[in-house]
C-alpha cells in the first residue's frame, strides 16, 4: 500500500509540477501587478468590515475559516519536515511560494464569489462552481467534486489527527486510540451544528492559537537573538546552494519547500475558494483580497515561527539527496515532525516545550479537520440533488469521523503520503480551472480598483461587466438597485 501511494505521489509531485505551481503564482502576480504588495491595506481593513446574513458568515468568519484549513500541520510538522528533507533553504522556498501563492488565493477565491450559488439558505461555491459555471465543463466540476471530497473527507483528515495523537503520546504518554476518540468526540459535536457553529468555533479558536504559538516563537527569537544574522544567512544561502553542508541539496530544497509551503498555505489548490464563497461581501475581490492576505498569515508568520525555533535552537535532522544519508544529525531517533519543534521549545524553556506544542498542535490541527469538513460539504451540496442531501450530509460525517480515528492510530509516514495525493489531485485540477478561467477574475480586480478610485464603496454588476453565468449577483445588483431607488 505504502509503496503504491509513494509511487503515485511521484507522479503527482514530479518536478516540472513543482516548477508549474512556481510557474502559475508568479503568472497572476504580474497579472495582477502584484496585488499583494499594492493592496495590502486593503488585504487587512476588509478583514474586519462586513457582516454576517442569514445566507452568509462575514469576511473575518470566512477568513477564520480558511485558516482554519490553512493553519494545521502543515505549520508545525510539514515545517520541520520542510528542514529534514530540503534543509534550512526549504524555508525559503516556502516564503517564496507564499508571496507568489497570494495572486492565485486572490484569483480563486474571487472566482469562488463570482459564482456563488444560494443553497438550502446559505451560500455554497468553490472550484466545482466556477468549473462549471465559469468553464462549462460539467464533467471537469463533478472530477473536482469528488477528488475533494475523497481529499477531504478520506485521506486528509488523518494527517492531522495523526500530528495530534503524536503529540500528546509524547509529550503526556497518551495512548494514540484515547486521543482519537476524544477528538472525533468534540468534531461531532461542532459539525453536527452545521457552517454557523464551525465559522464561529473557528472565529474564536484561530487567532487565539495563531498569536499564542508567535509569542511563544518570539520570546525564543529574543532569547537567541545573537542567532539572528547566521540563521538568515543560512536560510538564503542553502536555499541556492551556496552552503557548504547543504549545497548538493538544492533540489531537494525546492521541492521540498515549495510543497510544504503549498501544503500549509493551500495557495492554488481549491480549498481556500469554499471558505470564500461563503462570505457576505458587496464584491468579488473584496474577500479575494482578504484571502489572498490569509497566504502571508499562514506561512509568513506561522510557519516561519516554526522554522525560526528550530532553526535557532538547531534541534533538526537533514538527509541528503538519496533521501536517507544524515547531513545533519542533531536529534538522533527524532521523526521528522512534532518532535523538532518540541525539543526545539524545550531546549530554552525546560519542562513546556512538549506540551505547549501538544496543545498547540491540538488546536491547529482539530480546526483544520473542521474546515475539511466543510469543503466537504460544500462538494457533498454540489453533487447531491436537495433530496438526498441530509442522508449523504449524514454519511459524509460518519465518514469523516472515522477516517480521522483511523488516521490517529496509524503511522506518520503512510498519513502524510495519503494526504499528499489527495492534495496532489486538487492541486492538479483546480490549477488547470484557474489558468483557463482567470480573465473573470482580472475584470473583477480592475473594477474594484476603479470604483475605489472614485471614492466609492465597491459593489459588483456581473451584467455590466459582460461575466456571464453570475446568476446570484445578477440578482443581487438588481435587488441592490431596487433598495437605493
Amino acid at each position: 500500500m505504502e509503496a503504491f501511494v509513494n509511487q503515485l505521489n511521484s507522479i503527482l509531485w514530479s518536478t516540472p509540477v513543482i516548477y508549474i505551481l512556481l510557474g502559475v503564482g508568479l503568472l497572476f502576480s504580474i497579472l495582477t501587478r502584484f496585488l499583494q504588495v499594492r493592496h495590502i491595506k486593503d488585504m487587512v481593513l476588509l478583514m474586519f468590515r462586513g457582516k454576517s446574513s442569514a445566507a452568509g458568515v462575514s469576511s473575518f468568519q470566512a477568513l477564520s475559516i480558511a485558516l482554519s484549513g490553512r493553519v494545521g500541520t502543515g505549520n508545525i510538522a510539514g515545517t520541520a519536515t520542510a528542514i529534514a528533507m530540503g534543509g534550512p533553504g526549504a524555508v525559503f522556498w516556502m516564503w517564496t511560494i507564499a508571496f507568489i501563492g497570494a495572486g492565485s488565493a486572490f484569483v480563486e477565491s474571487t472566482l469562488a464569489q463570482i459564482y456563488k450559488v444560494k443553497k438550502d439558505g446559505v451560500y455554497r461555491g468553490g472550484p466545482a462552481y466556477y468549473i462549471e459555471k465559469g468553464i462549462g465543463i460539467k464533467w471537469f466540476a463533478v472530477l473536482f467534486a469528488i477528488s475533494t471530497l475523497l481529499a477531504m473527507a478520506l485521506l486528509m483528515p488523518g494527517i492531522q489527527s495523526n500530528s495530534i495523537a503524536l503529540g500528546m503520546e509524547n509529550a503526556f504518554g497518551i495512548n494514540k486510540a484515547v486521543t482519537g476518540l476524544v477528538i472525533v468526540g468534540l468534531l461531532a459535536l461542532i459539525i453536527f451544528g452545521g457552517v454557523k457553529r464551525i465559522a464561529t468555533v473557528a472565529q474564536y479558536t484561530v487567532p487565539f492559537m495563531a498569536v499564542g504559538y508567535i509569542i511563544v516563537a518570539l520570546i525564543i527569537i529574543g532569547m537567541n537573538l545573537g542567532e539572528l544574522p547566521g540563521v538568515i544567512s543560512l536560510i538564503f544561502s542553502s536555499a541556492f546552494g551556496a552552503d557548504s553542508m547543504f549545497g548538493g541539496i538544492i533540489g531537494s530544497a525546492i521541492a521540498w519547500g515549495v510543497k510544504r509551503g503549498i501544503y500549509s498555505n493551500e495557495a492554488g489548490q481549491g480549498t481556500g475558494p469554499h471558505a470564500a464563497a461563503a462570505a457576505e461581501v458587496s464584491h468579488p475581490a473584496k474577500q479575494g483580497l482578504v484571502q489572498a492576505f490569509s497566504v502571508y498569515i499562514d506561512t509568513l508568520f506561522v510557519c516561519s515561527a516554526t522554522a525560526f525555533m528550530i532553526l535557532f535552537t538547531g534541534m533538526f535532522n537533514t538527509v541528503g539527496a538519496d533521501g536517507t544519508t544524515p547531513i545533519v544529525e542533531n536529534l538522533p531517533g527524532v521523526e521528522a515532525g512534532p518532535g523538532y519543534t518540541q525539543a526545539a521549545v524545550e531546549s530554552v524553556l525546560p519542562g513546556f516545550g512538549a506540551g505547549f506544542v501538544a496543545v498547540s498542535l491540538f488546536f491547529f490541527a482539530f480546526t483544520t479537520i473542521m474546515a475539511y469538513y466543510y469543503m466537504a460539504e460544500t462538494n457533498v451540496a454540489y453533487l447531491v440533488s436537495d433530496k438526498n442531501s441530509k442522508i449523504a450530509m449524514f454519511v459524509l460525517k460518519l465518514v469523516l469521523l472515522g477516517a480521522t480515528f483511523y488516521g490517529a492510530v496509524k503511522t506518520a509516514g503512510l498519513a502524510w503520503a495519503l494526504g499528499d495525493v489527495g492534495l496532489g489531485l486538487m492541486v492538479w485540477l483546480n490549477v488547470i480551472a484557474i489558468l483557463i478561467l482567470a480573465k473573470p477574475a482580472l475584470i473583477a480586480l480592475r473594477d474594484y480598483e476603479a470604483q475605489k478610485k472614485q471614492g466609492l464603496d465597491p459593489v459588483f454588476n456581473s451584467k455590466k461587466l459582460g461575466i456571464k453565468n453570475a446568476e446570484y449577483w445578477e440578482e443581487e445588483y438588481k435587488h441592490q438597485e431596487e433598495k437605493v431607488s
